[in-house]
């Protein structure tokens, strides 16, 4: 559905004179692909040969990610530089970011994006006026009670169960509901965080159980994170935000588990309920979990 309804260039250019930025009324205009499958996004650079603009079909939550969380332009996001409607579909426009994304972790690229999700996090700390906006809880739990029903273990049931009350009990702040290393881009002085299709002020370790949860000690994978990156990135996290609003280490680490433990399940869950056992994700992470599940509480 969505390849029919993605603009030729000449659209684009029409759905960028709404816009009315000066110096863009004839730019080039280039897709971003997916090294992963090579298929291209509805994401366009957009560069009229002294600035560089990025144009972006809007799914679910983003434009009013943008304009309920991050209308102060925020450091941590891509400045919104507004929105419009075409043919049925809604665009919005930011700034380019000349970043990379944090597939391949390295220490200082790590640091600038637990700064930078420290910050975010800080600001939106307990911000009860903002509970409403985008990802609500009632909406999260209705994606976790999902999850949980395809689990096929009595362990596994039992301690999903236990972290549904746990996700509830956990303080909350802004979340990039989906902070997976794609989804941050990465330079020598900062992170922002992209595609806010998914967000919300929910339970604070939503977006940093997910950030490490997927990387692997093996420069192959896709996600390649090294075990000592891992263990750093816990604690700085820890120390640079969650002690600063009075959280206990051990308080820390057990809720942290219960959210690593929830994202192993993702993939037992797809790979149960599609079928998919034969996956080699499906038995890594049931193997993660079933170990994790093990020592919880």
């Amino acid at each position: 559905m969505e390849e029919k309804l993605r603009p030729s260039k000449s659209e684009i250019k029409t759905i960028l004179a709404q816009f009315e930025i000066s110096g863009m009324s004839d730019p080039s205009v280039k897709p971003f692909v997916s090294e992963e499958d090579g298929n291209e996004y509805a994401v366009w650079l957009v560069d009229n040969g002294s600035t560089k603009k990025v144009l972006k079909q809007a799914k679910a939550y983003e434009i009013d990610a943008y304009r309920r969380f991050f209308n102060d332009r925020q450091p941590y996001v891509p400045s919104f530089l507004g929105a419009c409607h075409y043919n049925g579909q809604e665009y919005f426009l930011t700034e380019y970011f000349p970043g990379t994304d944090l597939r391949v972790c390295d220490r200082k690229r790590l640091t600038l994006v637990l700064d930078a999700l420290a910050e975010m996090q800080n600001e939106f700390w307990e911000r009860t006026e903002l509970y409403d906006a985008c990802v609500t809880m009632e909406k999260a739990m209705e994606g976790i009670g999902n999850r949980g029903k395809y689990l096929g273990s009595e362990l596994l049931e039992k301690k999903y169960r236990r972290f549904e009350q746990v996700y509830c009990e956990t303080p909350r702040s802004l979340c990039h509901d989906d902070l997976l290393p794609i989804n941050v881009l990465v330079n020598d002085e900062r992170a922002v965080f992209i595609d806010w299709e998914y967000g919300g002020v929910l339970p604070y370790l939503s977006s940093f159980a997910r950030l490490i949860a997927h990387g692997r000690d093996n420069r192959d994978h896709y996600f390649y994170m090294s075990a000592e990156n891992r263990e750093f990135a816990i604690a700085y996290y820890y120390n640079t935000f969650a002690k600063q609003h009075g959280i206990s280490q051990e308080e820390f680490r057990q809720t942290l588990d219960y959210f690593l433990f929830y994202e192993y399940c993702e993939w037992i869950m797809l790979g149960n309920r599609y079928k998919a056992r034969d996956d080699e994700r499906y038995g890594y992470y049931m193997n993660l979990a079933i170990q994790l599940a093990k020592t919880l509480d």
